[in-house]
């Protein structure tokens, strides 16, 4: 075993490759590793713990690294390093008392929130909430992090559903919350449309912001998301059928990098061949590469004049048939958003609407814009046309602003609507909001399948979806004695949107909740790919442990 090491070493030391390595430390799985010459006495004497390591520093040259290469993240554990590392970041705040918090609200709803699918243990609680003012504060942060091996978990909005923001290595973890300090608008540039933000905005300022000046930011998710979040996550919302998903509405974005080192990713020119596109690397990547601080936003011309129509269908089926004859027509539209029979009844229940005499059946909600009355009239005529043809029983639209909020208040109270009713039910019930997306052609059979099992299973539920692009969302209600069967059904849609060439995911992001289906989507190349990203550019693995893909051989957690 002795002469194998030191035959391997040998072979390792006349390679080229490995003697480049020798010029400068190489970013390893587990740090960095500086091949010196006290590795030959290593070789000499280690025996098979050389040979072993060796083994594993050959693997630093693969092009991907399955989860089984890797050892354990070695995270700062000793109560007093953390402590001191503690004194360091609160004098990055300035020592002020307002700047960070280790109160038990605090490190609670830093955690998980009852929407979460995903809930925290009891354990899973941070050290310490830091509310960085600047870009620099977040840097220095980072750099004292890196320093000590302390994880860092990014915060926004804290509105996302997978368990996203959970702290899942406990109380040695340090939370950047974003949205106190950091929630400026920084600088409109009208003439080229874009916005430059801090991370902490909540997209509804920005919204209201930019439409006094008759512009709107293309994106429409969940009430309380922020910038940061919406950029990390990737998400997009009711309108993304007309403007398009964050992907195609950040220009750039400034961001930090696990060491401290803070990038921002472009200038801002609408178009760019000049070098990898950065944006797309970041945007989806759930903080788990670097931490977004500040980004240049695309902003929309508002319709100068839109409104909202409504038709109820007898089947889901003949909703979505009619969504994909809108679309092969090309007809244009701002929105298609449909709510399934039971949703229906849910809001006729709830009374969060003016209208509380909603036909109960699957139903299409739809946004119209246009220059002038005359657009919007033709427009409307056309969309009526359309659901006829699929055996729409109802079909009516907004001559004012007041029915169009009337009509689209429907839509906007869904997701609330099934929360205050399964509260108000049973204090204790959970409601856990899940989404996949599929190719248009497959959209109403994995809706229908779905429907069927949550039916039958005895469980509240009802179905929301995007359906001008073929995401849609499962809402299930449950108290704890019947977590396993939500979780059945909500497997069981997962699997059944890829078995459809679908995704495990159309905005709400993976997460912890949806690991195991990001694999099985995309199969082991491209996860093992991304986790040699995440380790280039986070060697020690301290933003955002275990979000998105395992990166310790320990977790066993599905």
């Amino acid at each position: 075993m002795l002469k194998q090491s030191v035959r391997i070493f040998s072979r390792n030391l006349k390679s080229q490759s490995f003697s480049r390595g020798l010029q400068a430390p190489i970013p390893g799985k587990f740090g960095y590793k500086r091949p010196i010459a006290g590795l030959v006495l290593g070789a000499a004497i280690g025996g098979s713990l050389a040979l072993s390591d060796w083994s594993i520093y050959n693997d630093q040259f693969s092009s991907t690294t399955p989860l089984q290469e890797l050892q354990p993240p070695q995270y700062c554990q000793d109560e007093v390093e953390f402590s001191e590392a503690v004194e360091k970041l609160k004098a990055v705040l300035n020592n002020d008392t307002a700047s960070f918090s280790v109160s038990k609200e605090s490190l609670d709803s830093h955690s998980d929130t009852y929407f979460n699918s995903h809930h925290a243990t009891p354990e899973q609680r941070p050290g310490i909430i830091l509310y960085p003012h600047t870009t620099q504060d977040v840097s220095e942060i980072l750099k004292i992090c890196h320093e000590h091996a302390i994880p860092v978990v990014p915060f926004s909005g804290g509105t996302s559903l997978e368990g996203h923001f959970v702290p899942t290595r406990s109380k040695w973890t340090v939370v950047l919350d974003l949205s106190m300090n950091m929630n400026k608008i920084l600088k409109l540039n009208d003439l080229d449309l874009d916005v430059e933000v801090q991370a902490g905005v909540p997209w509804e300022d920005l919204n209201d912001y930019l439409g006094e000046k008759g512009l709107l930011f293309g994106c429409d998710p969940g009430p309380g998301a922020q910038i940061g979040g919406c950029i990390a996550n990737s998400c997009s919302g009711t309108n993304a059928y007309r403007y398009g998903t964050m992907k195609e509405n950040v220009v750039n974005i400034t961001a930090v990098l696990a060491d401290g080192t803070v990038i921002k990713t472009k200038r801002r020119p609408r178009k760019s061949s000049a070098g990898y596109n950065l944006n797309g690397l970041l945007i989806g990547s759930e903080g788990t590469l670097a931490v977004v601080t500040e980004a240049t936003i695309k902003c929309h011309v508002k319709p100068i004049k839109e409104t909202v129509a409504v038709g109820s269908f007898p089947t889901v089926g003949d909703a979505a048939a009619c969504t994909s004859r809108l679309i092969q027509e090309g007809i244009q539209l701002n929105a298609m958003e449909l709510l399934d029979d039971n949703m229906m009844k849910v809001i006729n229940r709830a009374g969060a609407t003016y209208k509380t005499d909603w036909i109960e059946k699957p139903t299409l909600f739809f946004k119209i814009g246009g220059r002038n009355d005359n657009i919007i009239s033709e427009v409307v005529g056309e969309v009526n046309r359309v659901a006829k043809m699929h055996g729409c029983h109802k079909f009516e639209f907004a001559t004012n602003s007041d029915e169009k909020l009337e009509l689209w208040e429907a839509r906007k109270a869904a997701l609330w609507s099934v929360i205050n009713e399964g509260k108000a039910k049973d204090a204790s019930m959970n409601v856990w909001t899940t989404d996949v997306a599929v190719p248009l052609s497959r959209f109403s059979e994995v809706i229908e399948a779905t429907k069927e099992e949550m039916n039958t299973s005895g469980l509240g539920n009802a179905i929301v979806g995007h359906a001008g692009d073929g995401n849609f969302h499962a809402l299930i209600l449950y108290n704890n004695q019947q977590r396993s069967k939500a979780t059945e059904i909500v497997d069981n849609m997962v699997k059944r949107a890829i078995a459809a060439d679908g995704t495990c995911t159309g905005e709400h992001g993976v997460g912890i909740g949806k690991r195991t289906f990001l694999l099985e989507e995309l199969g082991d190349g491209p996860v093992d790919l991304m986790r040699s990203l995440k380790l280039a550019m986070d060697p020690k693995r301290i933003l955002n442990p275990d979000k998105v893909f395992k990166i310790d051989p320990n977790d066993h957690e599905e």
